[in-house]
């Protein structure tokens, strides 16, 4: 195996082992040491790939997102009307968080977290990109007066915003929220306000 392929398994052994010391023991337990014994890979190997363990939860925290993005948008292409679009987003959201809870837990979670905020700007930078292609899917039907003519920052809180924080309760199980009924009930809602006067 190359030198290049072995860097490439051992940055996925620990974004995955990573993810999984974090689903299992939370943030307390997200330590870098446990997840140098979770993924057997040296601390030195862990900071020579990411730099810091800070950079390795950004690593991971980009990783997870890329992931979310990536679903949406294939569901936002297979789309056909303004409508359907939207709808496929909000579905694509929910499903990510019920089929892959570990990383939709940790995007939740460290969104805010003091851990991301030295690579905030490499962060800013690859969600941009994926909010950029979302964004060129969105523009052409604004422009056709198919959605309403609002900045692209409001139309992503309001698409967004309310998927993300049905997401982030269900996550918390704290309260009883449904992600079937979500997924029935938010695409029409969320459509409403998108929709032209």
């Amino acid at each position: 195996m190359a030198k290049q392929q072995r860097g490439e398994v051992t940055v996925d052994r620990l974004l995955t082992a990573a993810l999984e010391v974090y689903a299992t023991s939370g943030r307390p337990g997200f330590t870098v040491t446990a997840v140098t014994e979770a993924s057997g890979v040296s601390l030195g190997s862990l900071y020579h790939h990411f730099g810091s363990f800070d950079g390795l939860a950004a690593a991971l925290y980009t990783r997870c997102m890329e992931q979310l993005f990536d679903e949406m948008i294939a569901a936002l292409h297979r789309a056909r009307t303004a409508r359907t679009g939207v709808r496929a987003l909000i579905v694509a959201y929910l499903r990510f968080t019920e089929e892959r809870p570990d990383a939709a837990l940790f995007l939740h979670a460290s969104a805010h977290s003091g851990y991301l905020a030295a690579h905030a700007d490499e962060i800013r930078t690859a969600k941009a990109a994926k909010l950029a292609v979302v964004s060129e899917w969105m523009t052409p039907r604004v422009l056709a007066g198919e959605i309403a003519p609002v900045p692209v920052p409001i139309l992503e809180a309001l698409v967004m915003g309310p998927v993300a924080e049905t997401a982030h309760r269900w996550l918390a199980r704290t309260h009883d929220m449904d992600l079937g009924q979500a997924a029935r009930i938010l695409p029409d809602r969320i459509w409403r306000s998108l929709s032209p006067d």
